[in-house]
């Protein structure tokens, strides 16, 4: 699966449908780029359109079972190889770390408000 493809769904999962245009400018791609994304994910079952209650004219892009399972399994994976990684630092280097948490912390708070400002 392509990196597009991944951050596509971990998009989907963690805000929910989207409308392709919004994804496109999420992901940083071309609307008709996503759109031939789309339409490769859906052959696989990863998400489906549907259209939107509020406004009929309006198809938005969902995950399925199927593609939130993919989601939380890639999680997961990341999360163990993380693990296994740290084990093999000394306790000063897992100390460095753990002060470094504030500004990691930070800093994803930064791209998550950045993210939401270029949706607008």
């Amino acid at each position: 699966m392509s990196i597009t493809s991944a951050a596509t769904l971990a998009t989907l999962d963690r805000s929910g449908p989207r409308r392709i245009t919004d994804l496109a400018v999420i992901e940083g791609v071309t609307q008709p780029a996503m759109t031939v994304l789309v339409r490769v994910m859906e052959e696989s079952g990863l998400v489906e359109r549907r259209g939107d209650a509020s406004d009929k004219r309006v198809t938005l892009v969902c995950l399925t079972k199927a593609g939130t399972s993919y989601v939380q399994t890639r999680h997961q994976t990341g999360v163990d190889a993380f693990a296994r990684l740290i084990d093999e630092l000394t306790d000063d280097e897992v100390e460095a770390l753990v002060a470094a948490l504030p500004a990691l912390a930070h800093l994803a708070e930064l791209e998550s408000q950045d993210q939401e400002g270029s949706k607008r």
